[in-house]
């Protein structure tokens, strides 16, 4: 199975200058307030959170905060949390992303937005890939 755990390294400047806690900080909250909005993600959304959103966001953003700005607040493990969400499916990835992309697109300047956006991607497929496996095992074989 694909795991991976957010760790900063020597490192902490940002990855572009245009992306700040600030900013970080915002892209979740609106990116949220799309997802709970989403006819598909919302439901799934609403069942892991719920009303309450306080504690999830704050892990959220110290996740992306270490991702982004390798601040190292962050010491999970996403995937073993997403491996208890039944009811995503492989496609609501692809939502996922396109909410985070418009959200990234709108926040950041378009060389911090790519970054923001390729991060997610990379983040998607590693969860992807943990949940479903690789999609060369469900090719037909010839």
């Amino acid at each position: 199975m694909s795991e991976f755990k957010v760790s900063g390294n020597a490192e902490t400047r940002p990855l572009h200058p245009d992306i700040t806690e600030d900013k970080i900080s915002r892209l979740v909250d609106e990116f949220y307030e799309r997802g709970f909005a989403d006819q598909r993600l919302g439901p799934i959304f609403m069942k892991h959170i719920g009303l309450d959103r306080s504690a999830h966001m704050h892990t959220i953003k110290q996740f992306w905060s270490s991702v982004l700005l390798k601040t190292r607040s962050y010491s999970g493990q996403p995937v073993p949390v997403h491996l208890k969400l039944t009811e995503v499916q492989r496609d609501d990835f692809a939502i996922w992303l396109d909410h985070w992309r418009a959200t990234a697109n709108e926040i950041f300047v378009p060389e911090a937005a790519a970054i923001v956006i390729a991060s997610a991607e990379r983040i998607a497929e590693s969860l992807k890939l943990a949940m479903f496996g690789s999609p060369e095992l469900f090719k037909p074989r010839r």
